[in-house]
């Protein structure tokens, strides 16, 4: 079976990746793939940037809305999820276009996962009852004696992902870096074309900004509001998400609204940071300097797009009326 094109469009939060997807779908029949692992859950729409119905213009999105805000979600059951997907629009000839903001989603579906040991709810537990204690910074500071390399990628309020690392340093008795090096299987049958959106950062920053405020007339309190009254747990994941925990504290008069974006302006600009700090470690990225939504932008990237694909790398899936 010969290779198929598979599009990575990555880019830090509000660049634009949804409208670029969008109209490279329209142009090579294509279907949105979303690689965000806030995405995953229903019910929280506004804060993770799911693209409305209405707005998709008619291109189908996949991978989103899978889980419940109480269940659990790993890179692993992404990668799942993900191919099931990619082997349908494979049978149907359909260009997979990826929309990615969630870095460790992408590694996990191109490159595979590690044999890492299953979850100890007990391990689990007792780490959460220290973290309640001695806070984070506790967690932190353990995984820094068990894998260093690890300690430097995930933040200290991380604490889900602290939990996850120290568990496995644990139950593996070794560390978890050096068990995500091991034993991956990479994706077959398909050839990743990378393009990346990286926007001067003044104006990412100014674009984050106007974002929430978007978010925010769209009704995004109402939603957290609405979530709170069905009975949403505040240990809920999709509750750690930026803008949703500072929302909440807000909906449960801890903070002022101002106070609220405040935090959710500064949360979302480190994220951003950390996000295309990640990114430029990808190989084999196209990088166009703009937002996604950029006219320029968009040309270039359905010019580079035609380009890649009438190389004829092996691919197999589009025919030339999709070009």
């Amino acid at each position: 079976m010969k290779a198929a094109p598979l599009v990575a469009i990555i880019g830090p939060t509000a660049s634009g990746k949804s409208a670029l997807g969008i109209r490279l779908a329209q142009e090579f029949g294509g279907d949105v793939l979303a690689c965000d692992s806030t995405q995953v859950y229903r019910h929280f729409d506004i804060g993770t940037g799911k693209v409305p119905r209405a707005e998709q213009q008619g291109i189908p999105h996949h991978l989103m809305d899978l889980v419940e805000p109480h269940e659990v979600f790993t890179a692993g059951e992404y990668r799942q999820r993900a191919i099931a997907v990619l082997d349908d629009l494979r049978s149907r000839g359909k260009l997979p276009i990826l929309t990615v903001g969630t870095g460790l989603y992408l590694r996990a579906l191109l490159e595979g996962l590690a044999d890492a040991p299953t979850r100890s709810e007990e391990l689990r537990e007792r780490l959460r009852s220290r973290a309640v204690r001695r806070g984070s910074e506790y967690l932190h500071r353990i995984l820094m004696r068990l894998d260093r390399e690890a300690a430097a990628r995930i933040a200290v309020q991380d604490e889900p992902k602290l939990i996850r690392a120290i568990e496995v340093c644990i139950l593996a008795k070794k560390p978890i870096s050096e068990v995500h090096r091991a034993g991956r299987a990479p994706l077959e049958g398909w050839t990743p074309v990378k393009i990346g959106l990286n926007p001067q950062r003044e104006a990412l920053y100014a674009r984050i900004h106007e974002r929430i405020g978007h978010m925010l007339e769209a009704g995004w309190l109402a939603e957290v509001k609405q979530l709170v009254k069905v009975g949403v747990t505040e240990t809920a994941k999709p509750f750690q998400f930026i803008g949703y925990r500072e929302l909440r504290a807000h909906a449960e008069e801890k903070c002022t609204l101002d106070e609220a974006v405040t935090a959710i302006q500064q949360a979302t600009r480190r994220y951003a940071k950390r996000q295309l700090t990640w990114f430029r470690k990808e190989p084999g990225v196209h990088w166009l300097a703009g937002f996604g939504h950029d006219a320029a932008v968009q040309a270039d990237a359905r010019r580079y797009l035609h380009e890649q694909l009438d190389r004829g790398q092996a691919f197999s899936l589009l025919g030339p009326s999709a070009l």
